[in-house]
């Protein structure tokens, strides 16, 4: 058996459905699962309602919904549109923290580290959650503890690129991890159960909150994996 601080590696060519329901091993290693989905979901944080979702219009878009058992608000995943690897550590592992807002530090930096390696200047949010009055809903909207943004070249605003959430154990944290290659809003607030006008608020307002990275998937995943492989 290989060293615990080693990465074990592992894609997933899954249902989203499917990849959130694998249950966590319990053999204290580092993993990082790799989900490449093969549909497009709505996926709810832990703590939203059902009827968050527009049922109908989900069904009519093809869309599955899918709960996550880590918190935040809804991602909208379409294959080819995001980068989406969880992060697997053991309790009492090197970098484990007690602090759950600290705890996603170390793994900001990880992306920042990725992203800048592909010509992206990013940097890691280390204050307290950032809310505003679509953050609860939609995940892009907000920013939190670790989550990474991109300065916009124009604007110089930064907007949110990596989204994180974590479920903790006693044994085990598994860090879900969002990174945008394509932000559509429009195509989100279709399938949420708003009115007309909301929806149309919604894409106003968040539309600036997150940019995604001009870079393709696999070199964004090989330079995450190389600079986790390093933490």
């Amino acid at each position: 058996m290989g060293d615990p601080l080693d990465w074990e590696v592992e894609e997933h060519h899954d249902a989203p459905s499917a990849f959130h329901a694998r249950p966590l091993p319990d053999d204290r290693r580092r993993r990082a699962w790799v989900c490449r989905p093969d549909r497009a979901a709505l996926v709810l944080g832990s703590a939203q309602r059902d009827e968050v979702a527009d049922a109908s219009a989900c069904a009519r878009a093809d869309v599955e919904v899918v709960r996550r058992r880590s918190g935040g608000g809804a991602v909208l995943v379409v294959p080819g549109e995001l980068l989406w690897v969880d992060v697997l550590l053991p309790a009492g592992d090197p970098l484990w923290r007690a602090d759950v807002g600290q705890a996603f530090h170390w793994l900001g930096a990880v992306w920042a580290a990725a992203l800048a390696d592909l010509g992206l200047a990013a940097t890691v949010h280390r204050g307290r959650m950032q809310r505003t009055p679509w953050s609860e809903l939609v995940c892009f909207a907000g920013l939190g503890p670790g989550e990474v943004c991109l300065t916009k070249p124009r604007s110089g605003v930064p907007a949110k690129v990596v989204g994180l959430s974590q479920r903790r154990t006693r044994a085990t944290a598994r860090f879900q991890c969002a990174a945008l290659l394509r932000w559509a809003p429009a195509d989100l607030a279709r399938l949420l159960a708003l009115s007309p006008e909301d929806r149309d608020r919604l894409v106003h307002d968040v539309a600036p909150a997150a940019a995604p990275a001009p870079v393709g998937h696999d070199a964004l995943l090989d330079a995450f994996l190389r600079h986790l492989r390093a933490a």
